[in-house]
């Protein structure tokens, strides 16, 4: 396995404003494998960007020595593809298919994708959208995008986020089989589900379907998002993890998702990544 860290992590990245070439460079200082860079809708990498600059950011990992883990993307969260307005969702649907094929002019095979929301714990006071219709539209959606995800040989990768939707490893496991695709698959946040479960159950439940996992570290007696804390620092078993990822035979990146940037905080990060993993 190889160690990888998100662009999200590092000082400018949550806001999209960080060089991603510099964030490369950076990430090879610190001693990642991988990187796994971000696309949205306005910054430094958005979805408008042409199959000449991914050429040139491929070139530039190459001349660095490191690695494009996967490509992520925060805008399903404010355009969810199952909001109730149909113009977030055609918004959403239409960047995700630019960043599949942004992801594959990257030389990555795994897209980061959140297909949908019953609420949104970071917006208070934003729409509740009744679970089955959620479930109806997100489905809806991911059979949209897979011409494109088989097109592009890019899978889109399922996370477990705070969306109170597909809560449990069963219910993903049944949601990603229905697609009946290689292209639909799961990317297990070993830290996500800490206040309703545990990660190596979900890894060892969802076994071949992972094709990608974010490390991060909860706190469980938080019990809310300030939960969230370096590695090493909060609840998850990182040995049993670890075991887990050894029985389903997981060989990929192991990404780490340590957000907000922090000063000293991706020292730290890496620091931790290495202790655990190498």
């Amino acid at each position: 396995m190889k160690i990888s860290i998100s662009y999200w992590g590092l000082e400018g990245g949550l806001e999209a404003k960080k060089d991603v070439v510099a964030a490369m460079r950076e990430a090879k200082a610190l001693g990642f494998d991988a990187i796994e860079p971000a696309v949205a809708s306005a910054g430094a990498l958005t979805f408008d960007a042409t199959r000449e600059q991914c050429a040139a950011l491929r070139r530039a990992a190459r001349e660095i020595g490191i690695e494009i883990a996967s490509v992520a993307s925060g805008e399903s969260w404010t355009s969810s593809p199952t909001a109730n307005d149909a113009a977030a969702r055609e918004r959403i649907l239409a960047w995700t298919k630019k960043g599949l094929q942004i992801a594959s002019w990257l030389g990555a095979d795994a897209y980061l994708f959140v297909p949908g929301a019953v609420d949104v714990f970071f917006l208070p006071g934003g729409e509740v959208v009744p679970y089955d219709v959620c479930h109806q539209r997100a489905v809806e959606g991911i059979r949209r995008l897979l011409p494109i995800a088989e097109e592009t040989g890019v899978a889109i990768c399922i996370e477990n986020v705070w969306n109170k939707f597909l809560l449990s490893p069963m219910e993903m496991a049944g949601f990603i089989d229905s697609f009946r695709s290689p292209f639909v698959k799961a990317y297990v946040d070993v830290g996500n589900m800490l206040l309703y479960g545990y990660p190596d159950q979900w890894l060892r439940i969802l076994g071949p379907r992972v094709k990608r996992v974010h490390v991060k570290d909860f706190d469980r007696a938080a019990g809310t998002a300030a939960g969230f804390c370096d590695l090493l620092a909060g609840s998850v078993d990182f040995a049993a993890v670890k075991r887990a990822l050894a029985e389903i035979g997981y060989d990929g990146y192991l990404t780490a998702e340590i957000l907000p940037f922090q000063p000293g905080r991706p020292q730290k990060t890496a620091a931790a990544m290495k202790k655990l993993f190498r």
